[in-house]
């Protein structure tokens, strides 16, 4: 018996009129793309013709074999182009991040500012070669102090915690059991600071009863009787970088009596005071350039200057007073690496003191190799400075010559709570009193794209910018209904976490410059936010820390970490 073929389907009829017939897929244009470094411009190779619809992957994976290096190691990129001056309005990105293709970001971008006859200069950046993934809602909370919290510090490794709270207490936390493993008892004001050494051996605080204590972590014991010295407050404490002294780290401390005490972690006596400001002193900084690498100090006051130090004897060197009013934050661009010091994603332990400075100095070095250590002041007057002020073309007060700030970041329309660095010193964000979140272009990037092109390519759009870019601003985050308090960025520079007066820490992405997760929970302002390694940490006015914790371990290149929560 033959087979029956099967009826014919019926046409779709669509209110009586037949389909109409599909429109074949619209050809994509081919673009010329030249691939630059993003950190000094210098071209990766010659320009190339592309079709507009390669993926973002595929463009790593094409810059990956373009590179001249003799290693076989993958390097993640980010990829973006910037916007020409007059495409860029108001507080809109000045640049496109090439996340999909570059027929979907840079020839459809709202602007109209590129089509397929223009040569596109994609600047390259790389990425840390690990990943953080966001979370997602908060995994834990955790309760004990008696008043708001005010200070909470990872230690280098995340692996202990250290909260200080208006109840005069100091507690440890065991990020395993989630429980407090320790409650330092000694201080007789709020404590306002908390600070690791970046070995993990000792912990500092500061307080409201003027002063400053250090603890053994292991034992929950204090280190000695507390060092007094302080009339008022103590508003700040930094450590002395590793790489200078890896047996005892001296400590600075800054008060609101003006002055600035620099004290012996062994014998936990003063060896001298700094007393050039005339108001407050808010922040104090301890760096790991200056002349000849020997550290320095800055300091931030409400007498609306920012004043540096020779940390051998606390001789002034530079006073910068471009601010108005009072300077109430700093940052380091190599803030992460110092207080990490010889640790990082590996999780590997230094055996002894020389192997822990020697990798810590590795580590200096190989950021401050690519632009040398920056400084950002950060003031009530709205504005920022970002400055360069021991790079081989800055001038010297020395000559009699006013230093100069690299570039003034203006944008905030109230007074500037925060601002912090990215671990790869590539990026700083700025917060504000004006519930905003502000990033700025701190890569160094110099010179100009030229001899890049053959003499028959007659147009060119875009150039890389020059120095001129450094401290360019990029985007504003809004999400935020309250002032903006503190800022901190994940381990691999690819997200930053805010917390806010609005009872929220939310965390932000920057490939889009929007927001990617908002971590509700706190039931009053936050005050506090860390991030370290693999955990996220927020503390407030509700008397609760919260913990979104991660994990995080050292997996081969390109695999993504995964999250796993406790209900």
């Amino acid at each position: 018996m033959a087979a029956v073929l099967p009826p014919a389907k019926r046409p779709k009829v669509y209110h009586g009129v037949p389909e109409p017939p599909q429109e074949p897929p619209k050809p994509s244009p081919n673009v010329v793309v030249h691939f630059v470094n993003e950190d000094d411009g210098a071209p990766i190779a010659p320009a190339v013709n592309l079709p507009a619809n390669v993926a973002r992957e595929s463009l790593e994976a094409l810059v990956n074999q373009l590179r001249t290096k003799d290693d076989d190691e993958h390097v993640p990129y980010a990829f973006h182009v910037a916007l020409p001056a007059d495409a860029s309005k108001g507080d809109a990105p000045t640049r496109i991040v090439i996340s999909k293709s570059i027929e979907a970001d840079v020839l459809g971008h709202p602007s109209l500012a590129f089509s397929e006859e223009d040569v596109l200069v994609v600047r390259c950046a790389p990425q840390s070669v690990f990943k953080v993934r966001p979370a997602t809602r908060c995994s834990s909370t955790l309760s004990g102090h008696s008043s708001p919290i005010l200070c909470a510090s990872f230690s280098p490794t995340g692996a202990l915690l250290a909260t200080g709270s208006g109840d005069t207490h100091v507690r440890l936390w065991n990020l395993d059991t989630e429980t407090p493993s320790h409650t330092l008892v000694g201080h007789t004001g709020w404590v306002l600071c908390v600070e690791w050494d970046p070995l993990e051996r000792k912990l500092a605080s500061g307080g409201h009863d003027g002063q400053v204590r250090m603890w053994d972590p292991r034992t929950g014991k204090p280190t000695g009787e507390a060092m007094k010295g302080h009339t008022k407050w103590v508003t700040s404490l930094a450590w002395e970088p590793l790489h200078l002294n890896p047996s005892a780290p001296r400590l600075a401390s800054s008060s609101k009596d003006g002055t600035v005490r620099v004290w012996s972690s062994l014998t936990r006596k003063l060896e001298y005071a700094l007393g050039g400001h005339t108001a407050s002193v808010n922040v104090v900084k301890w760096g790991g350039g200056g002349k000849g690498g020997k550290g320095v100090l800055y300091t931030a006051s409400s007498d609306r200057t920012v004043r540096v130090w020779d940390p051998h004897g606390g001789k002034q060197l530079m006073v910068l007073n471009d601010h108005a009013h009072w300077v109430t934050t700093l940052a380091l661009s190599t803030d992460f690496v110092l207080r990490t010091g010889p640790f990082d994603h590996t999780g590997k332990r230094p055996a002894s003191n020389e192997e822990a400075r020697e990798l810590a100095l590795k580590r200096y070095e190989g950021l401050v190799n690519r632009t040398p250590e920056l400084l950002i002041s950060g003031s009530d007057d709205h504005t920022l400075f970002l400055w360069s002020l021991f790079s081989s073309g800055s001038t010297s007060v020395g000559g009699g010559v006013k230093p100069k700030p690299v570039t003034r970041l203006t944008g905030h329309q109230r007074q500037v709570s925060h601002v912090a660095f990215s671990p790869d010193g590539r990026w700083a964000a700025s917060a504000g009193w004006d519930s905003a979140i502000r990033l700025w272009d701190c890569s160094g990037s110099q010179g100009t794209v030229s001899g890049l092109f053959s003499a028959d390519i007659s147009r060119c759009l875009l150039t890389v910018p020059g120095s001129g870019n450094l401290g360019k601003f990029v985007a504003t985050l809004r999400g935020h209904v309250g002032p903006v308090y503190r800022l901190t960025w994940s381990a691999d520079s690819r997200m930053v976490v805010s917390a806010s007066k609005d009872a929220t820490v939310k965390i932000w992405d920057l490939k889009t410059y929007k927001l990617k997760v908002d971590l509700p929970g706190h039931l009053d302002e936050v005050y506090c936010v860390d991030f370290v390694t693999d955990k996220i940490v927020s503390g407030g006015r509700d008397r609760t820390l919260k913990m979104c914790a991660l994990p995080f371990h050292s997996p081969p290149l390109g695999l993504k970490y995964v999250v796993r929560w406790k209900n």
